[in-house]
């Protein structure tokens, strides 16, 4: 009853704080003023409530009550994964009880009563804009009290600067044909052909991205991504993900330009991740909706080893020569000698239709393969092995309709690796099986809200 009384008096100063009015309407009155989300940040008696619709500069705080009766001289620690900034504040007029101050650890606050007090308030607020600083430690006279806390669940609800609009709900015959010319081009040409499975060169690919994360104080490379803007990179789910729940945004990095997985490149760009957006419908143990956009905390410089690629789409379809459908997958896959390549690969893939990727192997297509995926690749030992999850299954597509050969066009992502049959002898991919992709043209519209 006690922690019910409590919380009910938390609540109530958050909504005076968050000032909402009543105002007088012809036929009642009418509550004017933004929702509050309440959130449990970890187990234990800890609850965060955050107000909607503040502006940029103040959007990225939040409220935090601590529940319980803290003695006199009692330490908190709390740790954030970001810059805060902290504020204790009293609970409808019980006086505050204790003080706070800066740790030299990063991140981290001492918090010590100087008299006997009940739960606790705080006010915190990130140091950059738009940057949530999320609750990741909370020690109490040694004894950890926030195991396992959570992070990202806020990230949606930051707005920023919204200054333009743009509707794209109804379009003209004649504009949905209009080619765009600004995505998908190479800017190095290069003369020769590259044979499947051997090394391409510098610039072939200035889409795609390299995806790391931080393990033990180093970079290890995780997956691969298609560049859609200069703030914005295609990828699966599944690469950043930790069992269905979003790895910590500060914990990759996103290498754009690369061509060497390790060092000796010509021009790359390296971004911090502000941001990772994991479908809604993700489900990470059979991996449908396997997919996600990371965004990027400073925008790309596109240069002629980086570049967009175009978001598939149903014209690109109609332009494309008649035949078999072939994508190219790119990335530092697993070779014949179960190593990652050290220059980037690129593989041609034929598209499969659902019956052919059935029948290679019933068991487990016929559980995992949905109207949200498709199937593409041989089963002569040529595929994309585990190394290239994340990475597109690119289209190129004629600016004009039906043109075949050397002719002016553009490179399309119409899929994303997402998995394949593994090897009996270990958790590595079986090159003599179709690889499994999501069929970005389903998702075309949930990315296009995102960027």
């Amino acid at each position: 009853m006690r922690h019910i009384l409590a919380n009910m008096k938390f609540l109530i100063l958050l909504i005076m704080i968050a000032l909402i009015k009543c105002q007088k309407l012809s036929d009642g009155w009418g509550i004017v003023g933004d929702p509050l989300l309440h959130v449990r940040p970890c187990e234990g008696d800890i609850t965060l409530v955050y107000v909607t619709g503040l502006s940029p500069a103040e959007e990225n705080q939040y409220s935090l009550r601590i529940g319980g009766e803290f003695p006199k001289n009692t330490k908190m620690q709390v740790k954030f994964d970001s810059g805060a900034n902290v504020t204790l504040f009293p609970i409808l007029g019980d006086p505050v009880s204790a003080r706070i101050r800066t740790l030299d650890e990063p991140n981290s606050f001492e918090i010590k009563f100087f008299q006997k007090g009940k739960d606790l308030a705080l006010r915190v607020k990130g140091v950059t804009i738009g940057q949530v600083p999320y609750l990741k430690s909370l020690v109490i006279n040694t004894i950890e009290y926030c195991k396992n806390a959570t992070t990202g669940y806020l990230d949606r609800l930051i707005q920023g600067n919204k200054n333009t609009a743009e509707s794209t709900a109804e379009r003209t015959e004649s504009a949905a044909k209009v080619v765009d010319t600004t995505c998908g081009k190479r800017q190095v040409l290069h003369t020769g052909l590259i044979v499947n499975g051997q090394p391409t060169k510098p610039g072939d690919w200035p889409w795609h991205a390299a995806l790391y994360v931080l393990e033990l104080s180093s970079l290890k490379y995780i997956c691969g991504g298609t560049l859609l803007s200069k703030s914005m990179v295609l990828t699966a789910a599944h690469c950043v993900t930790i069992r269905g729940v979003p790895r910590v945004a500060s914990s990759l990095s996103v290498v754009l330009g690369k061509y060497n997985l390790i060092g000796g490149d010509v021009a790359t760009q390296e971004r911090e991740v502000q941001e990772i957006i994991v479908h809604e419908s993700f489900e990470y143990r059979h991996l449908n909706e396997d997919i996600a956009l990371v965004r990027l905390k400073s925008e790309a410089i596109f240069d002629e080893y980086v570049q967009p690629a175009c978001l598939w789409s149903a014209e690109a379809y109609k332009r494309l020569p008649p035949g078999r459908m072939y994508g190219t997958v790119v990335g530092w896959g697993f070779d014949n000698s179960d190593t990652l390549t050290p220059q980037l690969q690129q593989v041609k893939l034929p598209k499969v239709s659902e019956v052919n990727c059935i029948r290679s192997n019933p068991l487990f297509f016929s559980r995992l393969l949905t109207d949200h995926k498709f199937c593409a690749g041989y089963t002569n030992g040529t595929s994309a092995c585990n190394g290239d999850s994340g990475g597109g299954f690119m289209i190129f597509v004629p600016d004009e309709s039906g043109a075949a050969g050397d002719v002016p066009g553009a490179w399309h992502v119409r899929g994303i690796v997402s998995m394949s049959v593994s090897r009996t002898d270990g958790p590595i991919c079986n090159p003599n099986y179709y690889g499994l992709f999501t069929d970005v043209a389903k998702f075309r519209g949930w990315v296009s809200r995102h960027l």
